[in-house]
């Protein structure tokens, strides 16, 4: 009752039929929305939980990324700078070891990208004595057994281990080039001991040592070592 007149004159200058119309909105988006969610509150809470752990597992895997990027970089600069030297090596090594094999003759490596050298290959130049510069797939097979044979030792002397292994690579060579190719390797054996598989004599006579398998009977085999400088 003491509310009464204030309420009268509140209501007294409204539309009726503008009010109804706003009651009916209201209730339509009412309905809309659905019944009240009781639980929105915590729901609110593990969302914004869940939201800041993956926000942290995010600045981790960005600073992951950072780190990686930066160890990809520092990797890369010291292998461009590790290939540099090394390849400078063997092309010096091979540009001195090939002219030993074969008389008269030049050998060069050179990249085929230089400015990218992660990504570039090596070309391998031959120029037998008389010829002119080729490539390697243009030589002939004895060309191609001694170029190979110098890339070897011009890859090995760059970190020489105290043994070698050489399995018929002599096979190619004719007498000429097999009298070079031992002639190196007495050279060479100062740094290393060579242990040469082979079939040619001529290699043969330039061992310290030899080694065979013969079988005098079928199905049993005997070695034979000969110390070269004692049976001489």
């Amino acid at each position: 009752e003491a509310m009464r007149p204030e309420l009268e004159q509140a209501l007294g200058g409204r539309d009726a039929e503008a009010d109804d119309a706003r009651l009916a909105e209201l209730r339509a988006k009412a309905e809309r929305i659905g019944e009240v969610n009781l639980a929105a509150e915590s729901e609110v809470k593990e969302l914004e939980e869940r939201a800041s752990g993956l926000n942290a597992q995010r600045e981790d895997l960005d600073a992951a990324l950072r780190d990686l990027t930066q160890t990809i970089q520092k990797l890369n600069r010291e292998a461009r700078r590790r290939f540099a030297e090394t390849f400078e090596a063997a092309a010096k090594n091979f540009s001195e070891i090939f002219p030993k094999l074969m008389r008269g003759g030049k050998a060069r490596l050179e990249l085929t990208e230089p400015d990218d050298l992660l990504e570039s290959g090596v070309n391998i130049l031959v120029q037998p004595v008389g010829k002119k510069v080729k490539d390697l797939s243009l030589l002939s097979g004895g060309e191609k057994a001694l170029s190979a044979i110098g890339l070897v030792f011009s890859l090995f002397l760059l970190n020489p281990s105290p043994f070698c292994m050489l399995d018929e690579v002599d096979a190619p060579l004719d007498e000429f080039s097999l009298a070079a190719f031992t002639s190196l390797m007495r050279e060479l054996k100062e740094r290393s001991q060579f242990i040469v598989i082979t079939h040619n004599q001529r290699t043969m006579q330039a061992a310290d040592q030899l080694h065979g398998v013969t079988m005098e009977q079928p199905g049993i085999s005997r070695i034979i070592s000969l110390q070269i400088p004692q049976a001489a």
